[in-house]
């Protein structure tokens, strides 16, 4: 929620920086007249209605600017992502490429897989894992996947007790294997 005043904020802040240099622009090339600019002046001094809206005006941006000014000071701290539990003796993270891992570890148990990539998602319905692989070629594609997406499936709920909702397989292609010559004696 933070986040989202706060683009809020540099919006509007992006906003009154373009309006006041419009006015600034507008004024050094004459087209706003020095008599309307001493009228306001004048008025900022002596109505207190323009002077209470401009005192407002000033504070707000003053405020935005000082909001803005301590989010880009601030040293944030690293984030990595992970999957937050709580239990009865308290808190558990396990960071998504720790899932990516145990994910790629229960994949590579397939036979006829080779060059394995896998990416995590968090979804509402649990985790979501998307494999990438190349195969040997020899056995049934269908078979094969089957096999490994159970096999995480099973693999990841039960070292991490996190639900999946999904495993996705992508077959990249076959592995090329080096082409054998056969020599020939005559």
């Amino acid at each position: 929620m933070a986040k989202i005043i706060d683009r809020l904020l540099l919006a509007l802040f992006s906003l009154i920086g373009i309006a006041a240099s419009v006015v600034l622009l507008a004024a050094s090339f004459n087209w706003i007249k020095e008599e309307d600019t001493q009228k306001f002046i004048t008025n900022v001094y002596t109505e207190p209605y323009t002077a209470a809206a401009f005192i407002a005006c000033c504070i707000v941006v003053l405020l935005i600017s000082l909001r803005l000014l301590y989010i880009s000071l601030r040293t944030a701290e690293p984030r990595v992502p992970s999957i937050d539990q709580r239990n009865d003796w308290g808190d558990i993270k396990i960071s998504i490429e720790t899932v990516e891992n145990l994910a790629l570890k229960a994949a590579s148990k397939t036979r006829g897989v080779k060059d394995l990539r896998a990416r995590v998602r968090v979804s509402n319905a649990g985790l979501e894992i998307m494999l990438r692989t190349f195969v040997d070629g020899e056995d049934s594609i269908p078979a094969l996947t089957e096999e490994m997406q159970s096999g995480v499936k099973q693999y990841i709920e039960e070292i991490t007790g996190i639900p999946v909702a999904e495993v996705s397989v992508y077959i990249a292609n076959i592995v090329q294997s080096a082409p054998t010559f056969k020599s020939r004696v005559e």
